[in-house]
C-alpha cells in the first residue's frame, strides 16, 4: 500500500465530501438572495459573511503553504468581511468559486509527486501539509456548521 496516496485521498474526502457533516457547497446551495446578508438575531453572522471568512482563511493557508514571502492580513479585519451582504449576485458566485478553486488548488500541492505532507515549511512554525490540510478541513466544516444554523434560523433549509 502507498501509504503518502492513501493519506491524500483521506485528506481530499476531508476537503472535498461530507463525511458526518454536509458539505461546504451543499449548505450554501439554493439559498436565495435576499437571504445571503441576513443576520439573525440569535448568531453573530450571515451567510455572506460566513463563506468570505471561510474564503478568506483558506485562501491565506494555501498562499502560505506555497510561499515563503506571503505575509497573512491582519487579525481579524482580514479575514471577515466589512459587510453582511455581497454586493450583488456575481460577488456570491465569485466567493463561491474561489473557495472551490482554493481547495482544488490545495488539493494540487498534496498531490504533487515532490510533496513531502509531513516535512516542516523551511518558514513558520512547524507548519507541514498535512496539518494545513487538516486546518482547512476543520475550518471549513466548523464555520459550516454555522452557515446551517443560520439558514435553520431563517427559515431557508431545503
Amino acid at each position: 500500500m502507498d501509504i503518502k496516496k492513501e493519506i491524500v485521498k483521506t485528506l481530499k474526502d476531508l476537503l472535498l465530501k461530507s463525511n458526518a457533516h454536509v458539505n461546504f457547497a451543499a449548505a450554501v446551495k439554493g439559498l436565495p438572495a435576499e437571504l445571503r446578508g441576513v443576520v439573525p438575531a440569535q448568531l453573530p453572522y450571515s451567510v455572506w459573511q460566513l463563506v468570505e471568512h471561510i474564503r478568506l482563511t483558506q485562501a491565506d493557508i494555501l498562499n502560505f503553504s506555497r510561499n515563503a514571502d506571503y505575509q497573512s492580513p491582519a487579525w481579524p479585519e482580514g479575514y471577515w468581511p466589512k459587510k453582511a451582504a455581497p454586493v450583488n449576485d456575481a460577488a456570491w458566485e465569485q466567493s463561491l468559486n474561489q473557495v472551490k478553486s482554493d481547495t482544488h488548488a490545495f488539493i494540487a500541492l498534496l498531490e504533487a509527486p515532490e510533496a513531502d505532507l509531513f516535512r516542516p515549511f523551511p518558514y513558520g512554525d512547524g507548519q507541514h501539509l498535512f496539518r494545513e490540510a487538516l486546518l482547512i478541513a476543520d475550518h471549513t466544516s466548523y464555520h459550516t456548521g454555522e452557515i446551517i444554523a443560520v439558514r435553520r434560523l431563517l427559515n431557508a433549509w431545503k
